[in-house]
């Protein structure tokens, strides 16, 4: 992030400054403060903290000083999210973030405008968008962590897209075992989605960890009040 280097010069400090505040080597932040560089959300979030920004502003400024063009104009902002261009092929999703101790609270009032309001926010660039609704929602174990790249770590936070209920079915046989959220009865929960039964009208749930305690389950239909599909994740940990 070019970005780093101008906040650390408006605020008067050198490299080895901001890398004792965010306890992390010179050499992790002298990678940070390249182009395109890989942040972790957890030291993401600390520098942010650290000059009292968030974290999409940081790829908000980022797009204007690197490029020296302002490609900052919202495409769209309702229901909590934003939209920017960033450049040729790249967005800014700035949405509010479900943390953990959230869920109960956000199961019941995910379209109350005033309590999304109250909810921090988070930055992912992505590729492509479309005409949908979206939401930052952190992980609250390890079912989906197998310790491959596809794996979502405990404490990670997914991107998601809302996809409309009436085209849950169509949307599960079009991208089968993908990576969902799951808002119902009153909690959160991230899974992969591996069928719809028509009979029972059930979603079917399955986790990446193939620990006991994790196994395939399904969900009635009715009990789902919003099902996003994973776009994105930053992980919780280096």
């Amino acid at each position: 992030m070019f970005i780093l280097k101008q906040l650390r010069r408006k605020k008067n400090i050198n490299q080895t400054d901001l890398a004792k505040a965010i306890g992390v080597s010179l050499r992790t932040i002298q990678i940070y403060e390249k182009k395109d560089a890989n942040i972790p959300i957890k030291n993401l979030t600390k520098i942010a903290q650290y000059f009292d920004v968030s974290i999409a502003d940081l790829y908000s400024q980022e797009s204007v000083n690197e490029t020296e063009m302002d490609y900052g104009s919202d495409l769209k902002l309702e229901k909590g999210h934003s939209i920017s261009k960033l450049g040729p092929g790249k967005y800014l999703v700035s949405t509010p973030l479900v943390l953990t101790e959230q869920y109960g609270p956000y199961s019941g009032q995910y379209l109350n405008k005033e309590f999304l309001r109250t909810l921090p926010r988070i930055g992912f660039v992505v590729d492509r968008v479309s005409v949908a609704d979206y939401m930052a929602f952190e992980t609250s174990n390890t079912s989906m962590d197998d310790g491959s790249l596809q794996g979502i770590p405990f404490k990670s936070v997914v991107l998601g897209k809302l996809i409309p209920l009436d085209k849950l079915q169509s949307h599960i046989k079009g991208n089968p075992d993908s990576a969902s959220i799951l808002v119902y009865r009153e909690n959160v929960m991230c899974k992969a989605v591996g069928g719809f039964d028509k009979r029972n009208k059930t979603v079917i749930c399955k986790s990446l960890n193939h620990s006991p305690e994790y196994a395939d389950f399904e969900v009635k239909l009715g009990e789902i009040e919003r099902f996003y599909t994973i776009l994105a994740k930053q992980m919780a940990q280096i």
